[in-house]
C-alpha cells in the first residue's frame, strides 16, 4: 500500500458500554472492551495493537463517516454534537462512540485530486 493522498478527517471510535452484559466473553465476538479505541482516516479502523473493528458495525459507520466527509453534520442524524455520534452495534451489543476531527487538508472530490481520465 502507498498512501498518497492527506485526508481531510481522522476518526476516533471507542467502545463506551455494553447494552446487556458487563463483559465480552460470551457476549462480543469481535471480543470489543469497554475503552478500546480505533482510529483510522480512510482506512479501516484499527486499534493500538493493529487489531481491526467489528466487521458489522464497520457497516453502520462508513456511510456515517462518508455524511461527515460530504460536509454533514451528525446533529442531523441523532450525533450529540457535528461532528460525534453513539452507534450501538448491529447485534445490539456494543456501544461505540464515532467522533470526527478535521485535519485541515483538502477534501478529495472538491480538492482536484479525484481526476476521471
Amino acid at each position: 500500500m502507498k498512501k498518497w493522498y492527506d485526508e481531510e478527517y481522522e476518526f476516533k471510535i471507542e467502545v463506551t458500554g455494553y447494552l446487556r452484559a458487563t463483559h465480552t466473553e460470551n457476549y462480543c465476538r469481535n471480543g470489543e472492551e469497554i475503552g478500546d479505541v480505533y482510529t483510522c482516516t480512510y482506512g479501516c479502523p484499527v486499534n493500538k495493537d493493529g487489531c481491526g473493528i467489528c466487521s458489522k458495525v464497520m457497516m453502520i459507520m462508513f456511510p456515517i463517516m462518508e455524511a461527515v466527509r460530504s460536509g454533514g453534520d451528525l446533529e442531523n442524524i441523532g450525533g450529540d454534537g457535528h461532528y460525534s455520534k453513539d452507534i450501538v452495534c448491529p447485534d445490539g451489543c456494543v456501544i461505540f462512540r464515532l467522533t470526527a476531527k478535521k485535519l485541515g487538508d483538502h477534501n478529495f472530490h472538491k480538492g482536484g485530486f479525484f481526476n476521471p481520465s
